[in-house]
């Protein structure tokens, strides 16, 4: 038992890493322009007290993606076809919905939580459990999920100084302490049949990271203040529901100031 217990945790904690990382490669964050090293990207950030240890944590994290995380993307990329990882792209998206529905309620956001309702009742029944993404074609276009860090934002709880976790990736104070929230509320963990679970969890680290690796080119020079800046920047984004504008480079002041 204590076998399959810890696989699991392995397994969800290597996700949890795939998803930070893919806050800081999303596109929308970016701009289309890298970040490269200059007097003004290497000064001190007020948000970042921690910066030593950060950053020895950054490089631990990215060890561990290079040699097991990115080879085993690899292999999968090699070994199932495109319209396979969509499927399990929508499928993922979909039993996300869940969790985002009951931040949205959490938050007052009644009409996100609408919505997040809707595309799941209808990808779970006619888009065959949400293999297919039927909804974007009855106006219930996909949108980004809500997590339990946005909704105590929103609930006024600062951000606190920014952190990066071993494995678990970029942070801060505010959403790491919402960690446990976000885990019994994600439905994969109520799958009791354990190997159903660990395969399901591996399944979304591995198509997580493949997704991601054409976006790599994209970041050059420090890549931890790129990590950070990016992190910082779509995490504001997304608790401001995309109201927000571009302050990469800056402190999260807007943030927890807006709240």
């Amino acid at each position: 038992m204590s076998t399959m217990k810890t696989s699991l945790l392995t397994a969800s904690i290597f996700l949890s890493l795939l998803v930070n990382f893919a806050m800081a490669a999303d596109p929308e964050t970016q701009d289309g322009a890298p970040v490269t090293e200059s007097k003004a990207t290497m000064v001190k950030s007020a948000v970042d007290p921690w910066e030593k240890f950060n950053r020895s944590m950054f490089s631990f994290n990215q060890g561990a993606d290079k040699y097991f995380l990115k080879p085993l993307a690899k292999t999968y990329v090699r070994l199932t076809p495109g319209f396979f990882r969509r499927g399990v792209d929508n499928v993922l998206s979909n039993v996300m919905e869940i969790p985002s529905a009951l931040n949205g309620l959490l938050q007052g956001n009644f009409r996100g939580a609408g919505h997040d309702t809707g595309r799941l009742l209808v990808n779970s029944t006619l888009g065959l459990a949400g293999i297919l993404d039927v909804a974007q074609y009855m106006n219930l276009k996909p949108t980004d999920h809500e997590d339990f860090g946005q909704t105590l934002a929103v609930w006024g709880v600062s951000a606190g100084p920014y952190m990066v976790l071993p494995i678990l990736g970029p942070s801060n104070l505010r959403d790491t302490g919402a960690v446990p929230v976000d885990w019994y509320t994600d439905p994969k963990t109520y799958i009791d049949h354990i190997p159903t679970k660990n395969t399901v969890r591996a399944a979304s680290v591995l198509n997580t990271r493949a997704n991601l690796m054409p976006l790599e080119k994209g970041i050059t020079g420090d890549k931890y203040v790129f990590f950070r800046e990016a992190y910082l920047q779509r995490r504001n984004f997304l608790i401001n529901n995309g109201k927000v504008e571009d302050s990469f480079g800056e402190d999260e002041e807007s943030e927890d100031s807006g709240f």
